[in-house]
């Protein structure tokens, strides 16, 4: 840990980076993935678990924190760590994604956006400098610029007057964080699937010398092979010095592949997400724990796992529970999914320190490929 914020890039293995990143509450070490913690919570979970798992750092939402309890509140509080319990470091985003996609009613302008609440309707007007003073309020460690994400597929015009508009904002970000001792503030490129405005994006945040880059605007409904092709264009712009976040990305396979390509951060609600409806992400592959096949399977669903879902409880209960819609079943498969997404990225920073991602990420997929065990 260190009174600043710092990233140390400590070994390359080809595109894939094994880095750490220290602060006042903690070391993340990278490659790493954030457990989203939306409104204060990461979904089913208790944050002692999340903990457990292997995870450095969580995600918490600035446009639902927002709205409830408010930031202010949080504030008076003591901060959102002191509230939820988690004294490691916290993540938030700037609520800007959750304007463009939730609200019902919306405003955009050079000022900001004023928008409908999802939850009462009450209008609000979140500017750049207002998105920063919410994630001061909730004493963010890691605070990201307000952008304008556009959905794909778009116009390049369309695309080209929202990058614009974010690096606009970026600026203004930036002035409105100051000088905060142990905390940083990301810039976020945008450009959506045209790689001329990704790199004319990424060069004008590279001039502004922030503590990180977050690459936003993709996992947004475009296929795997654009984002890829869409980080290849982008990340040879950005200081090698400097850590990147790829933004709510995403599957097992998307962080390999995003990994070999030089990200060392990542956001999803995929595994929690996907636990509550049933799904379990395994070394095996994906595993439909609803399926029939499971009904009197009592083998685990990873016996290797350090995790107690994945190793103590039978497939049997897990489908059981998960048929009869029992809050436990989503506890206990968001909690194995967590736990297998931490795996996954100890295998990830294990193989780059031994020079060997490439070979990993080879194995990791024939693994998927074989599919899950044979019925009992």
């Amino acid at each position: 840990m260190t009174e600043n914020f710092q990233f140390t890039l400590k070994k390359t293995d080809a595109g894939a980076r094994l880095g750490e990143v220290s602060m006042p509450r903690g070391t993340i070490r990278t490659p790493a993935f954030m457990p989203v913690g939306t409104v204060g919570t990461v979904k089913a979970m208790y944050l002692e678990q999340v903990r457990d798992t292997g995870a450095d750092i969580i995600l918490g939402n600035t446009y639902h924190l927002m709205l409830r309890p408010t930031a202010e509140r949080v504030a008076r509080l003591g901060g959102l760590h002191k509230l939820i319990r988690w004294e490691h470091p916290i993540l938030t985003d700037s609520g800007g994604f959750q304007v463009m996609s939730l609200s019902g009613l919306r405003k955009l302008d050079e000022q900001g956006v004023t928008f409908k609440s999802h939850v009462d309707g009450s209008l609000h007007h979140m500017s750049p400098e207002r998105s920063i003073e919410i994630q001061g309020l909730l004493d963010s460690d890691i605070q990201m610029q307000l952008d304008e994400c556009v959905a794909l597929p778009a116009e390049p015009r369309e695309i080209e007057r929202a990058m614009e508009l974010s690096l606009r904002w970026a600026e203004r970000c930036k002035i409105a964080f100051g000088n905060q001792p142990g905390k940083a503030m990301f810039g976020i490129v945008q450009g959506g699937d045209v790689p001329a405005l990704r790199v004319r994006s990424a060069a004008a945040l590279t001039d502004l010398d922030l503590k990180g880059y977050a690459v936003g605007g993709l996992a947004v409904g475009e296929p795997q092979d654009v984002m890829l092709k869409m980080l290849e264009e982008t990340l040879p712009v950005l200081p090698t010095e400097k850590p990147r976040y790829l933004m709510g990305v995403g599957t097992p396979d998307d962080i390999l592949k995003s990994v070999a390509r030089g990200i060392d951060m990542f956001d999803c609600v995929m595994p929690t997400r996907s636990g509550r409806h049933g799904l379990a992400f395994t070394r095996r592959g994906k595993v439909n724990i609803r399926n029939a096949r499971h009904a009197e399977d009592m083998r685990p669903l990873d016996d290797q796992s350090n995790c107690t879902a994945s190793r103590d409880y039978s497939r049997a209960y897990l489908h059981h529970l998960v048929r009869a819609n029992e809050a436990l079943g989503g506890m206990l498969l968001s909690w194995h999914n967590l736990a297998y997404y931490q795996e996954l990225m100890q295998g990830i920073r294990k193989a780059i320190a031994e020079g060997r991602f490439a070979d990993f990420m080879a194995e990791t997929q024939a693994e998927w490929a074989r599919g899950d065990l044979e019925p009992a």
